[in-house]
């Protein structure tokens, strides 16, 4: 279960994620502070690039498909992103690059390789714009995601897990081909609404948190959540009985405790902590640096 809390307090980062009323006791970690744009800058890149990392231990590359964003501390309308054609597990902060909205490249504060993805650009623009609230999106062509999107429908709710997208959750219910205009990254965005995922039709899955952590959790459970219900609808084929759904009001019930943004924050907390255990290193928020543990 992805929990919330019963009390203690959490502090923003990035104008980010809130605390909410819980299944824990006893205090929760806070999100970090920083005493400068410029530290939380540098914490930005460097748990951007271990998010790519952690993609890639899972699998959710395809070629140089994908991509995830995060936007500037400074400068709130730019973001950073992955260069075209690097394998995510191999992204570090140096190689991320800045991008305004308008696909300018900031050549002084980005990184070597300075190859934008302009699908990856269309999207996440186009998010980030119309979303003053998202501040990272991730979009791969990840296995389960990819498959179920071939259905062009919601997730029926029909475990705990999937309740955090209880009416939290699109479907961009067409395929117009590689995103390469901005018509269709607006057609995306008018599917994702106000909601923090977005099924887009024979293409993959979408998600817009408002940290990066709450992003990869809910990018890691959304695409689980596909899995689980491609599995329970071949076992029901099979069967001749359907999945149970659960009811409105119980799937209301538990969105409110997995479905949060702190929640989905809390819940990305041990990808990154297994990964800065393999790694050996971690940021250190008071010193604004990468460190080694």
């Amino acid at each position: 279960m992805a929990p919330s809390a019963t009390n203690g307090s959490s502090s923003d980062v990035h104008n980010g994620a809130s605390q909410q009323p819980a299944a824990a006791v006893g205090t929760l970690p806070s999100l970090p502070k920083f005493v400068s744009k410029e530290k939380e800058r540098e914490f930005l890149k460097f748990r951007l690039a271990q998010a790519f990392r952690i993609f890639g231990k899972l699998g959710y590359d395809e070629g140089v498909a994908g991509h995830i964003t995060v936007r500037d501390s400074i400068r709130p309308d730019c973001f950073w992103v992955n260069p075209f054609g690097k394998h995510f597990s191999l992204i570090q902060p140096s190689d991320l690059i800045l991008v305004d909205h308008h696909g300018n490249i900031l050549a002084e504060e980005s990184g070597p390789n300075k190859l934008l993805n302009k699908a990856a650009f269309m999207i996440h623009s186009a998010i980030h714009a119309a979303r003053p609230d998202v501040n990272c999106a991730a979009h791969s062509h990840s296995v389960y995601g990819r498959a179920f999107s071939t259905f062009g429908k919601h997730l029926d709710m029909i475990t705990q897990d999937s309740c955090a997208f209880y009416e939290d959750h699109g479907v961009y219910d067409q395929y117009g081909g590689v995103v390469l205009d901005e018509e269709e990254g607006a057609h995306i965005v008018k599917a994702l609404g106000n909601k923090k995922a977005v099924i887009l039709q024979n293409h993959g899955i979408l998600v817009a948190s408002d940290t990066i952590d709450a992003t990869v959790h809910f990018f890691i459970a959304l695409e689980k959540s596909c899995q689980v219900q491609l599995l329970a609808d071949a076992a029901a084929a099979s069967m001749g009985k359907k999945p149970v759904i659960i009811n409105d009001a119980d799937a209301k019930k538990s969105h409110s405790v997995v479905g949060t943004m702190f929640g989905g924050w809390f819940s990305g907390q041990p990808h990154f902590q297994l990964l800065e255990a393999a790694e050996g290193v971690k940021f250190d928020v008071e010193k604004g640096i990468a460190v080694k543990l």
